[in-house]
């Protein structure tokens, strides 16, 4: 029943992809970041559906009169040049084979993260962009939560299998993403049943991310707890909230999950720490011998056994910036940083230019927590091989999108505007 409820959603959605691309591009989103198809039992799993949704969403974008071109910001200059530079290391990569496939992977990725871009342009595709995504990862938040529950936080919480959120530290980070964007929609919407509905989902993924058992996780969810406080306008409020609510959830965690946590202090003994440590300094070392790097997939025993400390210990990067080092050097983790710096700005580009303007408040607490979900992000892929997960870049679509809205219905102030209060600032 699964497989065909999801067969006729996918290949139901094709004549209006084609109509309005737009709808595509958030059909995509919902395809790549939830991928539904897992969440059956037959043929489904197996079908194509992200490659006959792409093709649909390309198809349409060729036939619709709408403007088709890629905004032109510093997140979306420093996308292009992230992947072009990719380009570059890929042709020289230690590992061809296993690097070329990884290689068609990842520009599948960029090339519809460029096509969401481009088809998301109005505020309606915004907040339905964000409402697909908080929905992709908030089914597998509500279900974890709840097997949480069931198991009295016993047994780990997992992703779908053979997906960017598979593992559970993954997953763990991914929902710490969404939850800022769930109190978004919480706080814009006018709907008693469905602010208690975000509020509950809001719950049940965060204590789905204490289920997971992941210490990053719990580093991630402290970072992004402790900005949404102090960026909320009713930090009392929001405090009190949380001094109720945290230790409850710590406290419904067994013993098991303490000693786990506990290990964050002495990653010293931890063998699990110390290999990412070791995958962390083989990376600096390849980067310093490379001047491209590794090229993708560079966590093999041949790569360890020439720039690893322990060549025994084999190891993924488990990190979005050792991960960019390894495989693309200096210049592609440069990059990578500058576009976390640019996406950061617009952002705060957004919040400056919509203070005080009732009109843009959905702008406002989008950008705000967007910036929540960035901090999360930051922290917890530190720890986490996850440098092309999709769903951020999707984040980076609306924040491009939003900025546009923003400067055609809020335009900065001219020189002629402002120069009447700079004269009376300067009257003694």
């Amino acid at each position: 029943m699964r497989d065909i409820l999801i067969t006729v959603i996918i290949l139901g959605s094709l004549p209006f992809i084609l109509k309005a691309p737009a709808i595509g591009g958030l059909m995509w989103v919902w395809v790549s970041v939830m991928n539904p198809h897992t969440q059956g039992w037959g043929f489904a799993t197996h079908m194509p559906f992200a490659f006959i949704i792409a093709i649909a969403t390309l198809l349409g974008l060729l036939m619709t009169r709408e403007p088709k071109n890629l905004p032109l910001t510093p997140v979306s200059v420093l996308l292009l040049l992230f992947v072009a530079w990719m380009n570059v290391t890929a042709p020289f990569a230690l590992l061809p084979q296993s690097s070329w496939v990884q290689w068609n992977k990842v520009m599948k990725i960029m090339l519809m993260s460029f096509v969401v871009m481009m088809v998301i342009r109005s505020r309606r595709d915004i907040v339905r962009l964000v409402w697909v995504l908080v929905g992709s990862i908030g089914y597998y938040g509500v279900k974890g939560g709840i097997f949480t529950i069931r198991s009295g936080g016993t047994e780990r919480v997992w992703g779908p299998e053979d997906t960017f959120i598979g593992d559970n530290n993954a997953l763990a980070l991914a929902l710490i993403i969404t939850i800022p964007l769930m109190y978004y929609l919480q706080q814009n919407t006018d709907r008693r049943w469905l602010r208690h509905g975000l509020s509950g989902a809001m719950l049940l993924s965060a204590l789905a991310a204490l289920g997971s058992y992941s210490r990053g996780g719990l580093l991630a969810i402290a970072a992004m707890g402790l900005f949404m406080w102090l960026k909320s306008d009713r930090k009392l409020v929001l405090g009190a909230l949380l001094a109720a609510v945290t230790p409850l959830l710590l406290a419904f965690m067994p013993e098991r999950w303490a000693e786990r946590m506990d290990t964050i202090n002495t990653y010293q003994d931890d063998e699990s720490a110390m290999g990412r440590l070791n995958a962390w300094r083989m990376a600096w070392n390849l980067a310093r011998d490379r001047f491209s790097g590794g090229g993708f997939d560079v966590s093999d025993a041949a790569v360890f056994a020439r720039y690893a400390p322990n060549p025994m210990d084999v190891h993924a990067a488990h990190s979005i910036y050792f991960q960019a080092l390894g495989e693309h050097g200096f210049i592609g983790l440069l990059i990578y940083l500058a576009l976390g710096i640019a996406t950061w700005r617009t952002a705060a580009a957004i919040i400056r230019r919509t203070r005080s303007k009732p009109e843009l408040r959905w702008a406002h607490g989008l950008a705000t927590m967007s910036q929540a979900s960035l901090i999360g992000f930051a922290v917890g892929g530190a720890f986490l091989s996850l440098l092309y997960f999709d769903m951020p870049y999707y984040l980076m679509a609306a924040l491009i999108a939003t900025r546009i809205v923003v400067e055609q219905q809020a335009p900065a102030p001219t020189l002629r505007q402002a120069k009447p209060r700079t004269a009376i600032a300067e009257q003694p």
